[in-house]
C-alpha cells in the first residue's frame, strides 16, 4: 500500500512533487530547485525527513512527504506531513486513510501535524476524519528563499 523512497525514484519523486506545488492543495508553487534539494536531503539519510510513496496494483500512485523534530509542548517526536498527494485517478480508494493509520501506529511518536489550505474541504474533511484538529494558533514563517 506504501513504500519508503528508493534512490532509483528520483524522476517519479520529482513529478510527484512538481504535480503536488501545481495543485490546488498548495498556495503557491516553489522553486525546483527546492526540490533536489529536498531530494538530496532525503537520500543524505532520515534522521529528520522521510518520504513514501502511495502503492496499488504494483504501480505509484502518489507519495507523503514527512519531517521530525522533537516537541516539548507534545512530549516527544513530532511528524509533519509536509506533502500529501494522491493522484486524481487513486483518489477515494483509502490509500491516506491506510497511511495514517499505519503512521499513528508508529512507535514514539507524540503529535502528528498537517497543513491544509483553508479551501481545501476534501483534505479537511478527510484530517478530521483521521483525528486531526486545528492549532489555536497563527504559524508565521520566514522563507528565506522568497527574499
Amino acid at each position: 500500500m506504501f513504500r519508503p523512497v528508493t534512490p532509483q525514484d528520483k524522476d517519479l519523486y520529482m513529478r510527484y512533487v512538481d504535480a503536488f506545488y501545481h495543485s490546488d492543495a498548495v498556495a503557491s508553487p516553489v522553486p525546483p530547485e527546492n526540490y533536489e534539494a529536498t531530494w538530496n536531503e532525503l537520500m543524505r539519510g532520515d534522521d529528520y525527513l522521510k518520504c513514501y510513496f502511495f502503492v496499488e496494483n504494483g504501480a505509484p500512485c502518489g507519495f507523503a512527504l514527512l519531517s521530525k523534530t522533537f516537541s516539548q509542548e507534545a512530549g516527544g517526536v513530532s511528524v509533519t506531513i509536509e506533502e500529501l498527494f494522491v493522484e486524481e485517478a487513486c483518489r477515494g480508494r483509502g490509500l491516506a486513510t491506510a497511511f495514517f493509520g499505519w503512521l499513528k501506529a508508529q512507535p514514539g511518536i507524540a503529535r502528528l501535524r498537517i497543513e491544509v489550505e483553508d479551501d481545501n474541504e476534501g483534505a479537511r474533511r478527510l484530517y478530521e476524519r483521521m483525528g486531526f484538529a486545528p492549532l489555536p494558533y497563527v504559524q508565521m514563517v520566514i522563507d528565506k528563499w522568497k527574499q
